[in-house]
């Protein structure tokens, strides 16, 4: 049994970042592009959940959202494995957040900007680049930007250390989500002589956890496990299909089917963390689609 639990487990993510501002500070002005100036200083919490005015109208849940001293709003989220549904719902909440900002008479010139800092264990897009940052631009002037959300993705996978000059934060920090795990028996000197990356490891420790705690997480692991089987089942499913069929399309049966698989195994998640905050039990059906019955066995 190690001594760590590893960081980007929805609980222990969390712990880190939705709990110490001066780490999730750190952590926002390593990894977000801010010009000199534009350094976060101070955090205020935000709720993470963004309830619509109607109950028919979709929920929206992120790991952390915060604002700075500046009131710029940030958006923060793990995600284990990639799914074209996920751009979509990061550009959604990233859009709720900054419309939320609008009260009746507003000054639009006093709408502050909304970054959404998305990580994800997985490959998502072409290329070896593992960072992406997206702006609204104007097609053949991309300095021409329309300033207001800017989304960026970090893809781990791809992630390599010596990609990136020694000892910066932007590397500490993906080192400590790439490298700390249960399987870790000693931790990389570099990032214990770091005292954010440092205090970022003791929340980890695994001895900092109660045994319902330790259960949570074992099951949020299974739950992964489970639905990257079952994407990668419907995958293969499909693509044999098509193959036997004597069809091109069969890679892309095979991936819509898993898309298909994934979009059931989002609506369950959603509706466990429902039900987990006292959602009542038909507004979640309606939200998800779910029966109520199949809520209820969550």
């Amino acid at each position: 049994m190690g001594k760590y639990l590893d960081p980007r487990c929805d609980l222990t993510f969390k712990a880190v970042f939705a709990e110490h501002p001066d780490l999730i500070i750190s952590f926002l002005n390593a990894l977000l592009p801010f010009k000199n100036g534009e350094v976060v200083t101070e955090v205020e919490y935000l709720p993470t959940e963004m309830v619509p005015e109607s109950p028919l109208k979709k929920f929206t849940v992120v790991d952390v959202r915060c604002k700075d001293q500046n009131s710029r709003q940030f958006l923060v989220e793990m995600q284990m494995y990639w799914t074209d549904e996920f751009k979509q719902r990061v550009l959604f909440n990233a859009s709720k957040a900054y419309v939320k900002q609008a009260d009746k008479g507003i000054d639009y010139k006093a709408l502050q900007p909304v970054y959404s800092l998305n990580i994800v264990n997985d490959r998502g897009f072409d290329g070896d680049e593992y960072y992406h940052q997206f702006q609204l631009a104007e097609k053949g002037n991309p300095d021409r930007i329309i300033e207001g959300i800017e989304l960026v993705f970090i893809e781990l996978k791809k992630f390599r250390p010596q990609t990136l000059a020694e000892h910066s934060m932007k590397r500490l920090w993906l080192r400590f989500l790439t490298e700390i795990n249960e399987k870790t028996q000693e931790a990389p000197q570099e990032l214990l002589d770091n005292p954010e990356i440092s205090k970022a490891m003791s929340i980890v420790e695994r001895g900092a956890y109660t045994d319902a705690q330790i259960d949570a997480y074992e099951k949020y692991w299974d739950t992964i496990a489970t639905e990257v089987t079952l994407i990668n089942g419907h995958y293969r499913k499909g693509l044999k299909e098509g193959k036997e069929a004597g069809l091109k399309e069969g890679e892309a049966i095979g991936l819509e089917k898993g898309k298909e698989a994934g979009k059931l195994e989002e609506k369950i998640e959603n509706a466990r963390k429902m039900k987990e905050c006292g959602v009542d039990i038909h507004i979640i059906s309606t939200v998800t689609g779910l029966s109520t019955g199949e809520i209820e066995n969550l």
